[in-house]
């Protein structure tokens, strides 16, 4: 009988357990970033699915030409020139950026390769009037890259912080093109998440 008089006792033992269990959680959790914080990741989560977009359009010049989807000779050029162009940045943000954008080229190619699949299967005819590669697309590319990069630097040192990493993978969901297995998505936030 005398057991039975203890199961009270356990059972207020668990409850604070518990409880404290749940407070010690809450406290770990981290803080929604402030407003202009929030605001600079909705920024650059905006401008990759902008640049993103692009991607599609580059699927259809390069369906018409028959141009290769993978160019590594001519990506490397666009991260050299743009790591020549970071002048006043350190060695880490400059490798910071090349893998960046680097990502963006995979997230575009997959955007593009998922296409190129697509019209295959489905015996597509040449596009009528394709965007241009030279006249129409590196254009908008080359207004996009200078606003990421501004973006980036704002974004960047809110990154150590767990909660703007939680928020920027949250908000990517709503901002950031989606697709069907999340594929162009995760690798274009892939470096901002590591």
């Amino acid at each position: 009988m005398t057991s039975f008089r203890c199961l009270p006792w356990i059972a207020g033992l668990m409850q604070a357990l518990a409880l404290s269990l749940i407070l010690a959680a809450c406290q770990s959790m981290p803080a929604k970033p402030g407003v202009a914080d929030r605001q600079k990741i909705d920024h650059l989560l905006t401008l990759i699915d902008q640049r993103l977009d692009v991607a599609a359009k580059v699927a259809q010049s390069k369906w018409n030409s028959g141009a290769p989807i993978n160019d590594p000779v001519r990506e490397r050029q666009i991260l050299d020139d743009l790591t020549a162009s970071l002048q006043d940045a350190g060695d880490a943000d400059k490798a910071f950026m090349r893998r960046f954008f680097q990502a963006q080229f995979d997230a575009g190619k997959i955007i593009q390769l998922t296409l190129h699949a697509q019209w295959r299967r489905e015996a597509h005819a040449r596009f009528a009037n394709p965007p241009d590669l030279a006249r129409d697309i590196r254009p908008e590319l080359d207004r996009l890259t200078p606003l990421l990069i501004a973006a980036l630097n704002q974004v960047r040192p809110l990154l150590p912080q767990a909660s703007a990493k939680q928020y920027l993978y949250q908000r990517g969901a709503a901002l950031v093109r989606g697709d069907a297995d999340g594929a162009v998505r995760t690798e274009a936030l892939r470096v901002l998440l590591e």
